[in-house]
């Protein structure tokens, strides 16, 4: 059975992005891109929301891949090689490997893809990543802190939603960055 982890580079203070919408203040390095590459690797399936994949599917393209380093080359295979499920009412098609397209996040859909299956499962954006926690189906979070505080945008973690945590690991890169997991404990 997989586990379902929510997993997102966010701001000392709690921010995916900031008021205007950027998150250039997140760009990893190349440890912290490794770090990154190593965790997607036990990731089987990737659950999106419509702007969270609009986002990750430059990744299916190679052309603006020639001049980046092998870290950044590395993690584009990764993807590629993620099953996609992007949640959306307005998308008619996508347009990457390995995707379809669901109308509604169905709660018991989802614990059926946890339980069939072999790998963990990711959640990625902040909106879905909140539905995700209301419905008690993250079991995992993976944040790296970003040495910045932005003031305020989309909050990385769902508001008026109580999560028990439980520290499993952490660590601390050399551009500042702090990686922290936890398990869910409870959703209320």
């Amino acid at each position: 059975m997989g586990k379902l982890i929510y997993a997102a580079n966010t701001s000392l203070d709690g921010y995916l992005e900031d008021e205007t919408g950027a998150f250039d203040w997140s760009v990893p390095d190349e440890a912290v891109h490794a770090f990154w590459n190593e965790h997607e690797r036990g990731i089987g399936t990737s659950l999106y929301g419509r702007r969270m994949y609009e986002t990750m599917r430059v990744w299916e393209d190679d052309d603006w891949l020639t001049d980046q380093p092998a870290v950044v080359r590395e993690y584009a295979g990764i993807w590629r090689d993620t099953d996609k499920v992007v949640y959306s009412t307005t998308l008619d098609t996508v347009s990457s490997t390995r995707t379809r397209i669901e109308r509604q996040f169905d709660a018991d859909a989802v614990r059926r893809l946890k339980e069939e299956s072999d790998t963990d499962l990711s959640v990625g954006g902040a909106i879905l990543g909140a539905e995700a926690f209301r419905l008690g189906l993250v079991d995992e979070t993976v944040l790296l802190l970003c040495p910045v505080a932005v003031g305020g945008g989309k909050p990385a973690l769902p508001l008026g939603v109580r999560l028990e945590l439980e520290l499993l690991d952490t660590r601390r890169f050399d551009n500042g960055v702090v990686y922290v997991r936890h398990a869910v404990r409870h959703a209320r």
